[in-house]
């Protein structure tokens, strides 16, 4: 059964917008440092420049995308009003905004005072998310109760990863400026495990429950899978938390073998996925189908690649799981929404300012075309290809990795500057054409 959209419910465009923004800007950032840096950000995920490109990847673009997306979607799919939309935009924007530059700057300059103030933002705009989503989720209307129970279930999972992937970075951060008797390890490794597989992980499932049938005209996820995806995954992380140990490869084989189960549960739901995709009632796929099938693909391949690290204890084999997962398993996913939410926003933001459907304003697919996205995605892709060989061969290829990916997020930032231009055109022309019906 699909879900109908209650569009009327969509807050301010500025509300999700803002966020949707953050992603090319701070992807480009991410992709600089890599640049600049060359081999040392991929000899070891303990680099600063390597610290400083994950941070920028994971709160200023996957992050902001994640809320951005919530904002927009809870209330036209579950009836979820964000508690003061406007002002909670505005203000977790800037916290976070600010924040993870000051984070970056951090990693970078070393200046342990700074790692307290970046945290404090950071927790901050986290914190008024998660309330904002909660006192929104409270509120809403029991008659969007039904049919919505997988993706609620979902989202709640993911804002109580995100509490928890907070509150581990902030004893990080705090750690960073003075001197702790803290298993730094354990708490790192806690730290990724809640923040990619719990809160990202869990929310993009619960948005891909409701956009892959949306927008690439598939068949709904099997309810099994939408009932126990995100419990069983929640439940493992809990379980991998108490285990309290570090690496698999430096842990015991319980932690190992946790681990392998989040990997499994996510493999299947990106099989699941693909199967998906196959199934489409549209025969030729767009750039968001494309971008969906590397997502889950690089979901997969990641699987194998961590259990070689494991058996073989290959440090490499660590870096190019993390591109896997975060460049191609996030970025890509994250990408393919952009290029379908963002046209879709400024469109029907156009419609809706006026009473009767005008020439003027384009139809979705002109606002950014899809020959357009399609081809940032081929550059996407070899930015991808070329960053999981620099993973194995940083010496040769970490630069022109990089710059491929430099490009690739760019290329992502100039499409999305494009639709918002046509936006703005479209918006003072519907402007010109009521001032003069009003002088007539």
């Amino acid at each position: 059964m699909r879900r109908d959209l209650e569009l009327d419910a969509s807050p301010p465009l500025g509300a999700p917008l803002r966020f949707f923004l953050n992603a090319p800007v701070f992807a480009a950032i991410a992709a600089v440092l890599l640049l600049y840096a060359g081999p040392a950000a991929f000899a070891s995920r303990w680099s600063p420049f390597a610290l400083a490109a994950t941070h920028a990847l994971t709160l200023g673009a996957f992050a902001s995308v994640m809320m951005g997306a919530l904002i927009q979607i809870l209330p036209v799919v579950a009836g979820a009003q964000i508690a003061w939309a406007r002002t909670s935009a505005i203000g977790i924007h800037a916290l976070l905004t600010l924040g993870t530059l000051l984070l970056i700057a951090a990693f970078l300059s070393a200046k342990s005072a700074l790692f307290p103030f970046a945290g404090s933002l950071c927790a901050a705009a986290a914190a008024w998310f998660v309330l904002a989503c909660a006192i929104g989720l409270a509120r809403r209307s029991s008659a969007r109760t039904r049919g919505t129970a997988d993706i609620v279930r979902a989202v709640r999972l993911a804002l109580t990863a995100l509490l928890v992937t907070v509150a581990l970075g902030a004893m990080l951060a705090l750690s960073l400026s003075r001197p702790l008797s803290l298993p730094i390890l354990t708490l790192t490794n806690l730290h990724l495990a809640w923040g990619l597989a719990g809160w990202i992980g869990l929310l993009t499932a619960g948005v891909a429950y409701q956009v892959i049938p949306m927008f690439q005209v598939t068949e709904p996820y099997p309810r099994m899978l939408t009932r126990a995806f995100a419990p069983l995954s929640f439940c493992a992380l809990v379980l991998l938390t108490l285990a309290g140990s570090g690496l698999p490869a430096h842990g015991s084989i319980a932690t190992a073998a946790l681990h392998g189960s989040l990997l499994a549960l996510y493999c299947g739901f990106a099989v699941v996925t693909l199967a998906l995709l196959h199934r489409r009632k549209r025969p030729s796929p767009d750039a968001t189908t494309l971008f969906w099938r590397t997502s889950m693909t690089s979901v997969i391949c990641a699987a194998p690649v961590w259990a070689i690290g494991v058996v073989a204890d290959r440090p490499s084999a660590g870096v190019i799981v993390g591109i896997l997962l975060l460049a191609g398993g996030v970025w890509s996913a994250i990408s393919g929404m952009l290029y379908k939410i963002i046209p879709f926003l400024l469109w029907y933001h156009m419609q809706a300012s006026i009473d009767v459907r005008s020439s003027i304003v384009p139809k979705v697919k002109a606002v950014l075309p899809d020959t357009h996205a399609r081809a940032q995605y081929w550059a996407h892709s070899i930015a991808l290809m070329l960053l999981v060989a620099a993973g194995a061969s940083p010496a040769w290829l970490s630069r022109p990795a990089a710059l491929a990916f430099v490009v690739s997020n760019l290329w992502l930032g100039a499409n999305i500057a494009s639709a918002l231009r046509v936006y703005v055109r479209v918006v003072r022309e519907l402007a010109s054409v009521r001032a003069s019906s009003l002088e007539l």
